[in-house]
């Protein structure tokens, strides 16, 4: 095996097929088939099933995607070790990410680094626990995995970077229902709209809520993530919510109060031991400032008098202005709606 047909083998998994493979690498479509029979060829084995004129990943094959991925990785980093270049032009991320995370905070990191990083590519591959994330990220699947910490066992590196703050999210017309902050206790028969039995947020969330002596009442099981605020917002229950969902959930009308005693979770990025390649590396350390920003201004207003809920929405919108001001100066949606008119 060499490194081009991994390449050559990794390109037709993630372009679903052989020709949209050879249009991505600009490589004629004989050669690239060619690649792939010699590689089937030396492993003995088939790497795809050929459906009618289409490919589907046969079992060995599906053991190897996580492999080749490595191998293409620790050859980004050996040519990045010979250029000793630090400037990120190029490169794809891949990460791994507990389900809920997704959305706050990786997907406030995402978008900055995209900003600073225009033609970096990334991929999230969500899990619902924490073992999930640490298996892609062992097998060398994703990069980087985005989970709670600590983790059960110290096999990858862990870089801590947020405390994220919980808020209790209730439907509008609450506002005199329950005092702010709310003691946990009062949650006691409290209608709850919450995620999916087994991940990892509901299991924190049911856990701190018993440690109070709360058992929660579960009115509504969903799990898409998304139609938790939809179902508050029109009545089926209240919700515990992440500060940064709980903000949006104020813009549109929901009663947000804060949680006494306070419910946070310390959240980070772990990876294989070892160097990251140049674009992962300058996501961690970009995300890390980042965080240290966020929690700079935060404790600003906060010292000025604000709630937290009410410093993370003035943050929260700023960033956004920022971050969006930043993406349309060099959008390319701009320079081609320019060159159309």
């Amino acid at each position: 095996m060499d490194v081009r047909q991994m390449e050559y083998f990794l390109a037709v998994v993630d372009n679903g097929g052989i020709n949209r493979a050879a249009e991505a690498l600009h490589v004629a479509q004989p050669s690239l088939s060619q690649s792939v029979r010699k590689l089937e060829q030396e492993l003995k084995t088939e790497l795809f099933h050929r459906v009618g004129r289409g490919l589907v990943l046969a079992p060995a094959g599906e053991a190897l995607v996580g492999p080749a991925r490595q191998v293409l990785r620790e050859m980004d980093v050996a040519r990045a070790a010979v250029r000793e270049v630090r400037e990120v032009k190029r490169g794809r991320i891949d990460i791994a990410a507990l389900s809920d995370m997704s959305t706050d905070p990786l997907s406030v990191w995402v978008a900055r680094f995209r900003v600073n990083h225009p033609d970096v590519r990334l991929r999230v591959e969500e899990r619902d626990d924490v073992a999930g994330v640490a298996e892609l990220v062992k097998t060398g699947a994703c990069e980087l995995g985005m989970t709670m910490l600590p983790l059960p066992r110290d096999e990858l590196a862990s870089h801590p970077l947020v405390s994220q703050h919980f808020a209790l999210v209730c439907p509008p017309g609450t506002e005199d229902d329950l005092p702010d902050p709310a003691p946990l206790e009062m949650l006691n028969g409290i209608p709850l709209v919450i995620g999916d039995r087994h991940t990892a947020s509901r299991d924190y969330i049911e856990e701190m809520l018993r440690r109070s002596g709360v058992e929660a009442n579960i009115v509504v099981e969903v799990p898409q993530r998304g139609a938790v605020l939809p179902m508050v917002l029109a009545g089926a229950g209240a919700a515990i919510m992440p500060h940064r969902i709980a903000v949006e959930a104020q813009q549109r009308g929901a009663v947000v109060k804060e949680l006494d005693p306070p419910l946070r979770r310390d959240v980070g990025i772990v990876h294989r031991r070892g160097r990251l390649t140049e674009a992962a590396s300058a996501f961690l350390e970009e995300s890390t400032e980042l965080v240290d920003s966020w929690a700079r201004a935060i404790d600003r207003l906060m010292h000025a008098g604000h709630s937290r809920i009410e410093a993370a929405a003035l943050t929260v919108a700023a960033m956004e202005r920022r971050t969006l001001a930043e993406f349309r100066k060099a959008s390319p949606l701009q320079s081609r709606r320019a060159s159309s008119s």
